[in-house]
């Protein structure tokens, strides 16, 4: 998944048209809200951002908020992407998404941009590393996509598994 818009997948276009809540949220203990989250993701995952963006604005909870910024961070709006991870708020993927920067980054400069002074993950500071990367002026591309692709299994596990399926 590229950290901007890239090109859709057309292959997937079948399958994911197909999709439903159901599918991805079995059982009569459903959160249809997480399902639907689900679905913002797995259509952001294969570069339709427009159908991302219909879906995740209609979800009123912090996930749908997260998939609306991430969609506007892909979009190479960045501003329009911070607003939404404000609206987040600190959320459950933060902190193993915090760790994986760690990991991932090392200690330094650029760690200290990913996380904020309580070391906590800061979404505008990685807005702006993705923003950095996509213009070319930065040498941490690989880490923003690996990032970037942490962050989307995070967050579609979580949904997932409160839409009530098991996590991938």
């Amino acid at each position: 998944m590229p950290l901007a818009a890239g090109i859709p997948n057309q292959a997937a276009l079948p399958s994911l048209e197909a999709l439903t809540i159901a599918d991805l949220a079995p059982g009569p203990s459903r959160d249809e809200a997480m399902a639907r989250g689900c679905l913002a993701g797995l259509w952001l995952r294969h570069g339709f951002l427009d159908r991302a963006h219909i879906l995740s604005q209609r979800i009123e909870t912090a996930e749908g908020s997260y998939w609306h910024g991430l969609m506007h961070r892909r979009e190479g709006d960045y501003a329009n992407a911070k607003y939404w991870f404000a609206r987040v708020g600190t959320h459950a993927i933060h902190p193993p998404l915090a760790a994986a920067a760690r990991r991932e980054s090392g200690a330094g400069t650029v760690l200290a941009r990913l996380l904020g002074p309580n070391g906590q993950w800061d979404a505008a500071g990685f807005v702006d590393l993705c923003a950095e990367a996509v213009a070319g002026a930065s040498p941490h591309l690989t880490l923003a996509l690996a990032l970037q692709a942490h962050e989307w299994s995070l967050l579609f596990d979580h949904c997932l598994e409160a839409a009530g399926a098991p996590p991938t």
